[in-house]
């Protein structure tokens, strides 16, 4: 847990000779080298040369500037002697656009100017990033080429590279990833001679070949593999060992009233009227709206709010009265790309039903047969859609299993995939762990048997089926809660009933060498939801506390009236601590949300110990204050809540544990 503190610091290392014998100095200092910085003036005036800021970073753009404008002598940073370092590694950061099949370009070369020789290079493909060196022996001199496959570049993303060369081994890291590692027949030169060489930035010397993408790091670190200086890191794409200060920072407001210390250019487009769709081809790019007055930057799916007259909650209305087959026990929202938004609703009889939002409103979409479906999961692996669903009785063969559905885009509905044995299934959880896709089970019983194990299943490629991966012991488990925290994978149950009692503890386990161990525990009562949400760089987990009960004590109409926890992150002492309690009635979910730049929870009160007519309550963060009450919904056995938007605005649903009628109110803003 150490590693949450680290925020991509660079170390210099340092060389101490031993006592009375003679020091030994490399061709150059042990440290990083910014070749990109020894090629651009500190103001970026080369000609040809463009700084270009796209997805929030700035980059250098090349391939107008004639490629001996980009060079410098190798004698500039080899300034002890001719040789190049027989164990280094280097740096990129770069923005890639697609290339045609079978071309090249260079990022990289050291040539020898006299024979036009290359001696180092460093070029890629659309499907290969190549590192070439010259061998040379008695026989004469040849190029050997190391070739990893498929880096995934040329996506029109940023991405951090990093190659490490020690003698016959190459190691690539792409994004603080896991290694490629090549072991070559050919080992890297210990006698490379760079004199009378130059370094070319983006080329080969010539205009054939040449970058046509962004750079914005290249830097060469002698003696040593720069990726644990870079990783772990907040924002891998853009981790940073050195870069020219003309593209650090983000641009800003000029000070003293000056124009900006230095010139630059965005890749900018902005649309005007009705909100457009959101989608990887209008990413970084903004939306005006005439009407709001307000100017939004696309950031993966979603219109962020860049320049607006301050969006506040106003008030709270009922929007639409949506009508259910049966009490509806949990909710899932869902947006599948170039289809719509959709509501799955997780119904108490023999059938539930999947809702899109057609003309502001939810309509009746698709019926799914289920048996007394408790949640429904959406996840996505790759450009395949599932929902899974949570059933908690068997069907009428006695057969006790949850089922995955998968988007059909030829007949554009859910059809059954693949069928997982479950013990009363409460909540399933998808989520992502080094490209690697989980989904975990909460069981809840086993006949009247609480204290059984749930289980994670992984996919597997190659069957495209999910596998039992791990199991965990629970006790009336009755939620899942994944979340990470700088590289650390985390995830929580909420433990219910032991089958005496609700006073247990709920488990937070973290991932540490393939699978998932006991991280901290939380004293609960009758946990029935984890949320994770973040408040800028604090992280808080609130855990719903159902009820206090005991075989050995009377129940009690107060035992429902009780407080639930919210946690905050001790990023120092790497553990979560109490920071707020919230009195509630037998919670049953937590839902966080934002409007503008506030934030709120939302709780779902569901029974007070005498009536199922209870208010839930939406409360607003208000920084040292915590979480304050500001609305009071009525409810009637309320069990879930979610929140979504829409081009129309912001909104919330809830589901009825004790009616067949679920509510969509819509978040009024002023």
């Amino acid at each position: 847990m150490s590693a949450l503190l680290t925020l991509c610091v660079v170390l210099l290392p340092l060389v101490t000779p031993g006592r009375g014998a003679r020091r030994w100095e490399p061709c150059t200092d042990l440290r990083p080298l910014d070749v990109l910085a020894e090629a651009v003036p500190p103001d970026g005036s080369a000609v040809g040369v463009r700084v270009m800021q796209v997805q929030g970073a700035r980059g250098l753009q090349l391939s107008a500037a004639a490629p001996h404008a980009l060079s410098f002598p190798a004698s500039r940073i080899f300034f002890r002697c001719d040789l190049f370092p027989e164990e280094f590694s280097i740096v990129v950061t770069l923005k890639v656009p697609s290339l045609p099949p079978k071309k090249n370009e260079y990022l990289l070369a050291v040539v020898a100017e006299e024979r036009d020789s290359l001696l180092l290079g460093l070029r890629y493909s659309p499907t290969q990033l190549h590192f070439l060196f010259l061998s040379e022996d008695g026989a004469g001199a040849w190029q050997t080429r190391v070739s990893f496959r498929s880096p995934a570049l040329v996506d029109g993303q940023w991405h951090v590279l990093v190659l490490a060369v020690s003698e016959g081994s190459f190691s690539l890291t792409t994004d603080c990833g896991p290694a490629v590692d090549i072991m070559a027949d050919m080992p890297f030169p210990a006698t490379l001679s760079v004199r009378g060489a130059r370094f070319f930035i983006g080329s080969r010397r010539r205009t054939k070949g040449q970058f046509t993408g962004l750079v914005r790091q290249l830097v060469l670190l002698p003696g040593s593999d720069a990726t644990p200086r870079l990783c772990p890191c907040v924002n891998p794409e853009l981790a940073v060992l050195s870069i020219p200060a003309i593209l650090r920072g983000l641009t800003g407001k000029p000070e003293d009233n000056e124009v900006l210390k230095y010139p630059y250019e965005t890749d900018m487009k902005v649309t005007l009227g009705p909100r457009p769709p959101c989608t990887k081809a209008e990413d970084a790019q903004f939306w005006f709206d005439a009407s709001r007055k307000g100017l939004y930057l696309c950031v993966g799916s979603e219109w962020v709010s860049v320049l607006a007259a301050k969006e506040r909650l106003d008030y709270v209305e009922e929007h639409q009265s949506l009508f259910t087959n049966s009490e509806t026990l949990g909710i899932e929202v869902f947006v599948i790309p170039e289809t719509g938004l959709f509501v799955a609703t997780a119904n108490r009889k023999t059938t539930s039903v999947i809702y899109k939002w057609t003309d502001g409103k939810f309509a009746s979409y698709q019926d799914i047969p289920t048996h007394q479906a408790q949640s429904w999961r959406h996840f996505t692996i790759g450009k395949k859609v599932f929902l899974a669903v949570a059933n908690f009785e068997p069907n009428e063969k006695g057969q006790e299993f949850s089922v995955i559905y998968k988007w059909s885009q030829r007949r554009l509905r859910f059809t059954p995939y693949q069928r997982v044995p479950t013990h009363s299934a409460r909540d399933w959880e998808a989520f992502e762990v080094a490209g690697e896709h989980f989904l975990a089970v909460a069981n809840h019983r086993e006949g009247d048997n609480h204290n059984i194990d749930s289980v994670i299943y992984k996919w597997n490629p190659g069957t495209r089926l999910f596998e039992a991966n791990q199991t965990i012991a629970t006790s009336g488990a009755y939620d899942w809660e994944f979340f990470t925290v700088g590289p650390y994978a985390f995830l929580a149950v909420a433990n219910a009933f032991n089958g005496t009692s609700t006073r247990l503890q709920s488990n937070l386990y973290v991932r540490l060498g393939g699978s998932f161990q006991l991280f901290q525990s939380f004293l609960t009562f009758g946990a029935a939801d984890w949320e994770v949400f973040h408040i800028g760089e604090r992280v808080f987990l609130a855990v719903a506390n159902s009820h206090r009960y005991d075989v050995e004590m009377r129940v009690q109409n107060d035992s429902y009236v009780i407080n639930s926890v919210i946690y905050e992150l001790n990023v120092t002492a790497q553990t979560f601590v109490r920071f707020q309690e919230i009195r509630t009635c037998s919670a049953l979910d937590w839902e966080f949300f934002s409007v503008g730049e506030d934030y709120f929870l939302v709780v779902a009160n569901s029974f007070d110990g005498n009536t199922f007519s209870v208010n839930s309550i939406i409360y607003r963060w208000q920084g040292y204050e915590g979480f304050v009450a500001v609305h009071s919904l009525p409810t009637f056995g309320c069990r879930d809540w979610e929140a979504f938007r829409t081009a129309a605005g912001s909104y919330l649903v809830y589901s009825s544990a004790k009616e067949p009628l679920s509510r969509v109110l819509k978040l009024r803003t002023g």
